[in-house]
Formats: C-alpha cells, sequence, structure tokens
C-alpha cells in the first residue's frame, strides 16, 4: 500500500480527534459550580451557638451574588440576622447574635449564586445542623496578639500592608475606617480596610512618605462576635524605609510600537474601535479576521483601526520588523516575571476587588480575580508589576480607575494564563500574556495587548496608552 492512501484515512482520524477534544473543552467550560463541603456539616450536632456558618465551593465564585439573599440561615420559618462575606472559594455567614441552645437551625444557598462566567449551581442547596446545650455567654474582651509593622518598628516598607491579628474571630462589622487607622501626625490617611479570620489589614491608598512615623489606631469600637469590645484603644508607632528608587518600567522594545501583537490571531468581532498598530506574527493575514482589511505594501488598513495592521507574510521590511517585535514581547515578559523580592505576595488571596493599589510589585501564585472596581493610585512616575501564575479574570462592568496621576503606560500586567476582560468591563495597563488576552462584548482597554497565543476581540474600544 502506498503512503499517500493512507493520507484520507489518517486526516479523517485527526479531524474526529479534534472534535472531541473540542467537545471536551466545551462541556468543561459548562460545568456548575458545587459545593465541596459546609461546616457545620450537614446534620451536626453540639454546634457551637456562636458558629459561624460557612461553605466551600469547587471554583471561584462572583463575590456579588453571595449576599443575603442567596445565603440564609433559619430557624424554621424565621431568618436569622447576621452578615455574609465572601472569600476565596469560601462564603461565609456570621449570625450577630447567639443562636439558641438546643435548636435546630437550616442553612440555604439558592441557585443565585454563580461563579465568575455567570453560571450558577445547578438547585438551591440546603444543609441542617443543631446547636448544644445552654452554655455561659462569652464575657471575654478580646485583644491585640500581634501587629505587623511591631510597635517601634523601623525601615518600614513605604507600600506596607498593615495587619492586626486579634485573640478570638471578630465582628467584621466593627472592622472599618473609623475603628482601624493609620495616622501621619494629625493627619488621618485614606485607605483600605479588610478583614479575614483572625487578621484585619489597612492599605494605604497612597504611598508612604520616606523616614517619616506614622500610627496605627484599633479602637474599642472593635468587637468580637458575642459583642465584647477591646478593653483599649491600641496603637503602635513605625518608621519607614529611606526613599530608595522606585521599579523601573518593563522595556517593550519594538513590542511596544503596537497596541495589539499576537503570534498565533487576531480575531475580532465588529465594531471594534481600536487606536494603535496591530502586529501578528509568525501567523499570516489570513488570520487577522473582523477587520475588514485593505492590503498596501507592507502593510494594511481597516476602517475599525487608526493605525496600520502588519503580519509576517506582508511585504518587507515588516516580516523581520515583526520578528523583532515578538522577540522583544517575551522577553519583557520575561523581565516582569523575573522581578524578584516583591512588595505583595498573594494580596487579596487573588481576590483584588475594591482594592486600592499602591506603587509596587505584586505577586501571586494562582488566578487572579477582579470581582469589583480597582483603583490604581500613585504619582506619574510609579510603576506596577504584577506577576500573575494563573489567570487573570475580569468581571463584567468592572473598571480599574487610575488616580492621583498614575499612568497606563507604567502599569504591567504579566500573566502565565489567560486574560479575560469581562463584557463593558474597563482595563487600564499592558498585557503581557503567555496563554491569550480576550476582551469580552463592549470591553474597553487603554493599554496594549501583547499575547505569545491569540488576542480575541468583540466590538471593543482599544487605545494605546500615553
Amino acid at each position: 500500500m502506498k503512503i499517500k492512501n493512507l493520507l484520507p484515512a489518517f486526516a479523517l482520524a485527526l479531524v474526529i480527534l479534534f472534535t472531541a477534544c473540542s467537545d471536551d473543552e466545551t462541556s468543561d467550560t459548562n460545568i456548575p459550580p458545587t459545593v465541596n463541603s459546609t461546616s457545620p456539616a450537614n446534620n451536626a450536632i453540639e454546634v457551637p451557638r456562636n458558629k459561624v456558618i460557612t461553605i466551600e465551593f469547587s471554583e471561584a465564585m462572583d463575590p456579588t451574588t453571595i449576599n443575603a439573599t442567596s445565603f440564609s440561615l433559619t430557624d424554621g420559618e424565621n431568618n436569622v440576622s447576621g452578615d455574609v462575606s465572601f472569600s476565596g472559594t469560601t462564603a461565609s455567614f456570621t449570625p450577630t447574635i447567639f443562636l439558641e441552645p438546643s435548636a435546630n437551625y437550616t442553612a440555604t444557598l439558592t441557585a443565585g449564586a454563580k461563579d465568575l462566567e455567570g453560571k450558577p449551581i445547578e438547585s438551591n442547596f440546603v444543609w441542617s445542623f443543631s446547636t448544644g446545650i445552654l452554655t455561659e455567654t462569652d464575657v471575654v474582651a478580646p485583644t491585640v496578639i500581634l501587629t505587623d509593622p511591631a510597635d517601634n518598628d523601623i525601615d518600614v516598607a513605604r507600600n506596607k500592608v498593615i495587619s492586626v491579628n486579634f485573640s478570638e474571630t471578630m465582628d467584621p462589622s466593627s472592622i472599618n475606617g473609623q475603628t482601624f487607622y493609620l495616622k501621619q501626625g494629625d493627619v488621618t490617611l485614606e485607605g483600605n480596610v479588610s478583614y479575614s479570620g483572625t487578621t484585619a489589614k489597612f492599605i494605604s491608598r497612597t504611598l508612604l512618605a520616606p523616614e517619616t512615623r506614622y500610627t496605627v489606631t484599633v479602637t474599642t469600637g472593635v468587637t468580637d462576635v458575642a459583642g465584647n469590645a477591646l478593653e483599649a484603644n491600641t496603637e503602635l508607632g513605625f518608621k519607614t524605609s529611606v526613599g530608595e528608587a522606585g521599579l523601573t518600567v518593563v522595556d517593550l522594545g519594538d513590542a511596544g510600537n503596537y497596541v495589539i501583537l499576537a503570534k498565533t490571531a487576531i480575531n475580532n468581532v465588529p465594531t471594534s474601535t481600536i487606536t494603535g498598530h496591530l502586529g501578528l506574527s509568525p501567523a499570516a493575514t489570513s488570520y487577522i479576521t473582523g477587520l475588514a482589511l485593505t492590503d498596501f505594501t507592507g502593510f494594511a488598513t481597516s476602517a475599525q483601526v487608526t493605525g496600520k495592521v502588519y503580519a509576517a507574510d506582508m511585504a518587507a521590511p515588516t516580516p523581520i520588523n515583526l520578528t523583532t517585535a515578538v522577540e522583544n514581547m517575551i522577553t519583557a515578559y520575561n523581565d516582569a516575571a523575573g522581578r524578584p523580592t516583591p512588595d505583595f505576595v498573594e494580596l487579596g488571596a487573588g481576590n483584588i476587588g475594591g482594592l486600592t493599589l499602591t506603587t509596587g510589585l505584586y505577586k501571586w501564585t494562582n488566578t487572579v480575580i477582579m470581582p469589583t472596581d480597582v483603583t490604581i493610585s500613585g504619582t506619574a512616575d510609579d510603576v506596577w508589576i504584577f506577576q500573575i501564575a494563573g489567570d487573570l479574570t475580569m468581571s463584567s462592568a468592572v473598571n480599574i480607575t487610575l488616580e492621583g496621576g498614575a499612568k497606563a503606560s507604567n502599569i504591567f500586567w504579566q500573566v502565565a494564563g489567560e486574560a479575560t476582560l469581562g463584557t463593558t468591563s474597563h482595563f487600564e495597563g499592558v498585557i503581557l500574556s503567555r496563554t491569550g488576552i480576550t476582551l469580552q462584548t463592549g470591553a474597553s482597554l487603554n493599554g496594549r495587548a501583547l499575547a505569545q497565543t491569540a488576542v480575541i476581540l468583540d466590538g471593543n474600544i482599544v487605545v494605546q496608552p500615553k
């Protein structure tokens, strides 16, 4: 049998194989989130009356769908009042009062709870438990057992995340900007306050001044879950380090000549509005779709692009220029990924929604999500580098806002996985992705999309940064 007679059968086998793989991938993306575990477990007995009810999911969820409507606790027909929170893959219900002794309770999570792609759990999840007998009411006041920085520390990093550890679980609603704050002299600094486990954190919205003394205060307004307050205000002081040269920008080289640069494809669902040049290499012009190109010598144009479109099969010197640009893109990615000694590690456990991010090097070993708006605050000379070992996922209608003069051209998102900007969201900065970049319907980008595979567009606004 001649080899050429085997080719049709071989081609058919490849089609079947690729179709099967495609079907598997499609089915994976349609898998709804599930509940891995609950605490207390279903039918648990002798549950403490101050128990925080938790439920752990199989994947990250959309925090906006985890609320008092979708997650509730009842003692028969009566709803129990409580605070609902979400972090990582765990939702928590903290009762605002002690549960009744020797009583039966039912926790319910409705199908209104959804993952980051909008997929709900398949049906309401319900479990029950009973509390223990009447025990003596908690009357012990909480204490502060550890702070970082410690009192009278010196050479504290100017972008330090200030943390306070308590002796027991606290009432999250009592920990806020009025009960936990940072001052420089008589001036109270603006910042973001968060609480998880037994730890409260304060992140200043601006970079702290060099060689300056600051004071942290935790007031008696902070209480535990039983309502017991700190016996006295806790104060600590620290001094920042000398002013050091900040991060240097990531050198994009010739990759900086493009607002969109990819290796395998640039696919667009019309109509997008793009300001800046587009480049594709080593793939050819045929892998640029949805832009209705008009060919010229060495480049093409599109009514959707204010700039030129280049691909590897166009006339010289375009191929060699693109080869250099792609090499520079990879070098820039490796530079960003290899920056040492991060200032922030695993900030927010990967959930940076609602945070204000000051200048610095950030590092995560997994996926980063933005379920709510994010602020990037700093001066026009400040630099931000975000090292993300997993995916970067921005929810629909979420915005990144720059303040204080911060520039998108100085913000670098190094993403080992996929970068996905949700529908109608707005993103700021240069995305350096090893896997791919997708802008969903109506998303906008002030920055650059530089991907080592494909860039996918769908009616987007993309503007190169100034």
